[in-house]
């Protein structure tokens, strides 16, 4: 069988008396792309954070691409790529310049961070912009590099939560374009979000709501008969 590049079984987690997870299970297969939708306070930033180790998880299991997230955590990171909801490339240094940075976190060598920071710009479609300020770019540029110097260590699966806040219609097509277009080409994602419009029939689909799972499955067959956000009221209660 193929291992899932992203497992998470009987996950909870706390702050203080208020439970942000709640025994929370769901996959990410290879080379699917997985959309965790969900209001504001569902529960996606705590999941995110839990994923990349911001916080500890003290319950249930994580893995990804088949490694122990607590057991053997250097090798589960190696293998994620994340893109968070606040923007976090350095506006006054070049878009290159911030790619090669974060390759040396990953202990890439300069020639080699060269070589890959071409080829992962060159994928989302920055490659003539290497040499500008992020400063400069427009916000779906930003993304886009942000999207690149997720890719440069070669992960297998990309978080991005709420990649496509504050960005224009025709930004946030492109973004959600190019992170499907990845996934072809191999590359496993998970796309948190709270805008239906931005999951398609034949998606993985995960609804998170206070915590909880309520659905997990193909978007189409969570939907059923209904529109997807009858089927998002009449889970969470949010239509009664």
């Amino acid at each position: 069988m193929t291992q899932d590049a992203l497992s998470i079984q009987n996950v909870s987690h706390s702050f203080g008396r208020f439970e942000a997870l709640k025994d929370v299970s769901l996959t990410v297969p290879q080379g699917g792309f997985t959309a965790l939708l969900g209001v504001n306070g569902a529960g996606k930033t705590t999941l995110f954070s839990l994923i990349t180790r911001l916080y500890d998880n003290s319950s249930g299991r994580i893995e990804v691409a088949g490694h122990d997230l607590r057991r053997e955590p250097g090798a589960a990171l190696a293998r994620l790529g994340v893109v968070f909801q606040s923007r976090s490339l350095d506006p006054d240094l070049t878009v290159a310049q911030n790619l090669h940075y974060h390759a040396a976190l990953h202990g890439i060598g300069r020639s080699e961070a060269r070589v890959r920071a071409h080829e992962v710009l060159t994928q989302v479609g920055l490659s003539d912009r290497m040499g500008v300020k992020v400063a400069a770019l427009s916000g779906g540029q930003q993304r886009r590099a942000e999207i690149a110097r997720a890719l440069i260590h070669h992960p297998e699966i990309l978080l991005l939560d709420e990649a496509t806040v504050g960005l224009d219609v025709k930004s946030r097509a492109e973004v959600l374009a190019l992170t499907r277009e990845l996934t072809r080409h191999g590359v496993s994602a998970l796309w948190a979000t709270h805008l239906m419009d931005e999951i398609r029939p034949e998606d993985g689909l995960v609804i998170l709501h206070r915590g909880r799972v309520l659905a997990s499955g193909v978007a189409r067959e969570i939907a059923g008969k209904d529109s997807l956000t009858e089927a998002f009221l009449h889970l969470t209660g949010e239509g009664e």
